[in-house]
């Protein structure tokens, strides 16, 4: 009897982590390591308004051209992808990243400094839905979505990493974390282009699917739509890394400091991500979208009611419990939805929103800030956020429903008479 919660916490572990193929393993550390050593985001505004000197509304405007140039590396990443193949595009990307991260600690002149953001943000981009695109490529259907959980783990698990360890440029300087991170960046590639298979779970399209491209994900309005939806929730959740970082520099706390309250977030997620997504399942996904989005709003109106550090952490553990229920739900959601041959497009697409709200994001964060203060910017993250989730519940309804339709046996071609209608 004694022995009964050791076994259920071993069976637990099992059912978590067990019967994954080796090549997930590797794209899993691969993340880890890259994202514990991604210093260079989450401190970029710090680095131009502190190092460098310049204005929070210009430190915005270069952290928005690294989402100007994702803009560019979603679709055009995705479509690579699927052309040339997900383990290919990902290993390059990377490289580039390396690369481009490295020289922007170089930049000086604003233009430099912009168009230096604008490279990063396409490498490091580009390698997003290369990246999930992948993950499904190695992971068996009824695995994905574990899968896809632990990936989100792992990025988290860096992330708190990176950001308790941000410290280190009081001793080391700004340029070397650029060098770290770049040069973490390229041993990832390293180990993909080594250890992880290409394309192992799937055929190749054929030549009507080829031809398909873009216009066919473009076509499904439902998927369109919820795009839109996670673009304004995702607007809100990225002040963190924007409005956030500025708004506490303000207030007169530390780079250290922020690193220390942000590490929160990831803390966060990996302490109760798992039992907090067992209890989500429990609902439909709709009811996980929209409530999840809203409590992202919520988070952030909680800055609201202070300026100390202790309100600052309980705002990102709020916004955070939200987070947890939106960003898996919505990928394995587009990892369901999406045909095998047009995997990358999908990924792609809906990296859009990704991508649209970091150009959004921190142009609103510093702007607003900058021009009325703090106080307007985390009532507009609340509106928005609950506006969001009105429509994603019935957006996420359509769709879940749709997949559920899909996963149904099809009916016997004499019982078949008409062609079923495109979302």
């Amino acid at each position: 009897m004694r022995f009964q919660p050791l076994t259920r916490a071993r069976s637990s572990l099992v059912t978590t982590f067990g019967g994954l193929p080796s090549g997930f393993w590797w794209l899993w550390t691969a993340q880890l390591i890259n994202r514990a050593c991604g210093f260079v985001m989450p401190l970029l505004a710090f680095y131009i308004t502190e190092e460098l000197d310049r204005s929070a509304a210009f430190a915005g405007t270069v952290v928005a051209g690294i989402g100007v140039g994702s803009l560019v590396a979603g679709p055009f990443g995705g479509a690579l992808g699927d052309r040339f193949g997900h383990k290919p595009t990902l290993v390059g990307a990377l490289g580039a990243t390396s690369v481009s991260m490295i020289a922007l600690a170089y930049a000086r002149s604003p233009w430099a400094l912009l168009v230096g953001a604008f490279v990063v943000g396409v490498t490091n981009n580009a390698t997003r839905p290369a990246h999930n695109a992948l993950i499904a490529d190695v992971i068996p259907g009824k695995d994905q979505v574990r899968a896809y959980s632990l990936n989100f783990w792992a990025i988290n698990v860096g992330y708190s990493i990176a950001m308790l360890s941000v410290g280190l440029v009081s001793l080391t300087g700004y340029t070397a974390l650029f060098w770290l991170n770049g040069a973490t960046t390229l041993i990832g590639a390293v180990m993909i282009a080594t250890r992880v298979p290409g394309r192992a779970t799937t055929t190749a399209p054929t030549e009507a699917e080829e031809a398909e491209g873009f216009g066919a994900v473009l076509r499904d309005r439902a998927f369109v739509a919820f795009v839109a939806a996670q673009f304004l929730v995702l607007t809100v959740l990225l002040q963190s890394e924007s409005g956030l970082p500025i708004a506490m520099g303000q207030d007169g706390f530390s780079p250290s400091t922020y690193g220390q309250v942000a590490a929160l977030n990831g803390i966060v997620i990996v302490t109760v991500q798992l039992p907090l997504t067992r209890l989500y399942k429990r609902f439909p996904e709709s009811w996980v979208l929209a409530g999840s989005s809203a409590l992202i709003g919520v988070g952030y109106s909680v800055l609201l009611f202070g300026h100390t550090a202790w309100i600052y952490a309980a705002s990102i553990i709020v916004w955070t419990l939200g987070e947890i229920g939106n960003t898996p739900t919505s990928f394995a959601l587009v990892a369901r939805i999406s045909p095998a041959h047009l995997r990358g497009r999908y990924q792609g697409l809906y990296q859009v929103a990704w991508t649209g709200s970091a150009v959004v994001a921190p142009l609103v964060g510093g702007w607003v800030i900058h021009t009325w203060g703090a106080a307007p910017l985390w009532v507009g993250c609340l509106v928005v956020a609950v506006a969001a989730a009105v429509a994603q519940f019935g957006i996420g309804t359509r769709l879940t429903r749709r997949v559920k339709a899909a996963e149904q046996p099809e009916p016997e071609p004499a019982a078949t008479g008409a062609t079923p209608e495109k979302s």
